[in-house]
């Protein structure tokens, strides 16, 4: 590819969206989605001769190399993807230890992605995650307030102060209609929370 052909690829610019905030994210758009029986699909379940879960929404609460595609090929991804009901938004990863430079971009990513799949015409529910309180500068960026937003609390419980404390920046933040759950929350989470059972969103009958 040559330099001047490359240097206007959309994939290389991904700047074909409206933005918001400082770190200028993708803006993830509030969408309606009936709230009642969610259940939820991993994406490493997946399967492309998969006819009996797609009433189901796809989750990425997995590891992070197991969904990579969803940035580098998002094409591939969403024929993957898309013929279920709706999409959570990837779940890039915002641990702690990382440095800020890699969080945002986790965030960038993951945001650029729900608003490609929601541009495609697809139903996005963006998943909302945060790190230490420095994230809180930026992981609560470009969701429309009032959306519906999905969280996971695989691996929150041996920190549970401080998930706590991002959690209630989120709703303060975002003042999500519906917050989905995957997995089973604390008791001091307030909120309209739809839960989702993390075991059975992983054991699924191809």
């Amino acid at each position: 590819m040559k330099s001047k052909i490359f240097r206007n690829d959309p994939l290389f610019l991904r700047n074909e969206f409206d933005v918001e905030g400082k770190w200028g994210f993708p803006i993830v758009r509030k969408q309606a989605l009936g709230l009642d029986g969610i259940e939820l699909i991993a994406c490493s379940d997946v399967s492309s001769k998969d006819t009996k879960n797609l009433y189901k929404g796809v989750h990425f609460f997995v590891d992070d190399y197991r969904f990579e595609n969803t940035y580098n090929h998002p094409e591939n991804a969403l024929k993957r993807y898309g013929k279920y009901r709706f999409l959570l938004s990837p779940d890039f990863s915002l641990y702690s230890e990382m440095n800020p430079w890699r969080q945002i971009e986790s965030v960038g990513k993951a945001r650029w992605v729900a608003a490609k799949w929601q541009d495609a015409g697809k139903i996005v529910i963006p998943t909302v995650s945060w790190g230490s309180a420095r994230s809180y500068e930026y992981c609560f960026d470009a969701i429309e307030k009032h959306c519906i937003v999905a969280i996971g609390m695989i691996g929150c419980k041996r920190n549970k102060r401080d998930f706590l404390r991002g959690y209630y920046q989120m709703l303060d933040r975002i003042e999500p209609e519906a917050v989905i759950c995957l997995g089973d929350p604390f008791e001091e989470m307030e909120g309209n929370l739809v839960v989702v059972d993390y075991q059975k969103s992983r054991k699924v009958v191809r």
